[in-house]
């Protein structure tokens, strides 16, 4: 049987008064859920509760990033609690523990704050690179480029085609001259 879509009206729950249209796919099929084919169709992207795309068969997909993943939880909590341990407990019970060399405790203050140095420093080197690459205002590059596509002199003006009925006009590139007019007006000249 052909699908077709029709138009029905759908009373909101919010306002009685407001009606909503909404389109749906049915048959032409007198029973309840001929007008409900989305059922049919578990992995149609518009039903809510379906996946889309299709997640593949569960014995398909490979559980080690879930192994990555507790490893790197697990060894993330395992090396912060020895920095704490390193950083906060004295000489003596760190002997006990049979530890006989281990980094200055100065290194405990400067490796947070280097790194938050680091991190300001990034985004500094960033943000100059970006303006460091930016043109300057006088540059030929800020209004165009060599993938602009402009009509060709001499041609007939292929802006005024848009104004034919059923015209599709090629698309061309707005040059900022018919830009400026567009938007500041024409230009007064000094007389």
């Amino acid at each position: 049987m052909a699908t077709i879509f029709h138009i029905r009206k759908v009373r909101t729950r919010v306002h009685d008064s407001c009606e909503a249209f909404l389109c749906f796919p049915h048959r032409h099929d007198p029973s309840p859920d001929a007008h409900w084919p989305l059922r049919e169709q578990p992995n149609v992207p518009r039903l809510p509760l379906a996946p889309y795309p299709p997640l593949p068969p569960a014995d398909a997909r490979s559980r080690a990033p879930e192994f990555y993943g507790f490893v790197a939880w697990t060894s993330t909590y395992l090396l912060f609690g020895f920095y704490l341990l390193w950083a906060l407990l004295p000489d003596e019970y760190i002997h006990a523990l049979g530890v006989s060399w281990y980094p200055n405790r100065e290194w405990a203050v400067l490796l947070p704050a280097y790194s938050i140095v680091v991190v300001l420093l990034t985004y500094f080197t960033y943000f100059a690179l970006a303006l460091a690459g930016t043109p300057a205002f006088s540059d030929i590059s800020t209004i165009t480029d060599a993938k602009a596509l402009l009509p060709p002199r001499g041609a007939p003006n292929p802006y005024r085609a848009h104004a034919r009925p059923n015209a599709l006009p090629e698309m061309y590139d707005i040059p900022i001259g018919m830009v400026n007019r567009v938007v500041y007006g024409a230009r007064e000249r000094a007389a």
